[in-house]
C-alpha cells in the first residue's frame, strides 16, 4: 500500500522571508492582539492584555470578520503599522 501526502499550499517554492529581530522588552512596545473570532478568544485575549500591561505594554485589540477566512489584506497592514509585534489567539 501506498500513501501519498498532498501538500496544501501549492507552493513548488516557498517565498523566502526575512526573520526581523525579537523585542529585547516589552516596556513601552505596542503589541497587538488579534482575536479570530473564535468562541472563548475575546477572554483568553483579556488575560494576555492584563499581563503584557503589567510588564510596560501598550496593547491594541483587532478582530478578524469570522475565523473560517485569513485576516483582510487591509486589517493585516493596519496592524503592522500600528504595532511592533502581534499575538494572535488561536482556539481548538
Amino acid at each position: 500500500m501506498h500513501t501519498i501526502l498532498l501538500d496544501p499550499t501549492a507552493e513548488l517554492r516557498p517565498v523566502e522571508r526575512q526573520i526581523l529581530p525579537r523585542l529585547t522588552t516589552l516596556t513601552g512596545a505596542t503589541i497587538g492582539l488579534l482575536d479570530i473570532s473564535k468562541p472563548r478568544g475575546k477572554e483568553f485575549l483579556d488575560e494576555v492584555e492584563r499581563q503584557l500591561k503589567a510588564l510596560g505594554a501598550r496593547v491594541r485589540r483587532y478582530a478578524k470578520p469570522t475565523f473560517a477566512r485569513t485576516a483582510p489584506l487591509e486589517l493585516t497592514q493596519r496592524i503592522s503599522s500600528e504595532c511592533d509585534a502581534v499575538i494572535e489567539g488561536l482556539a481548538d
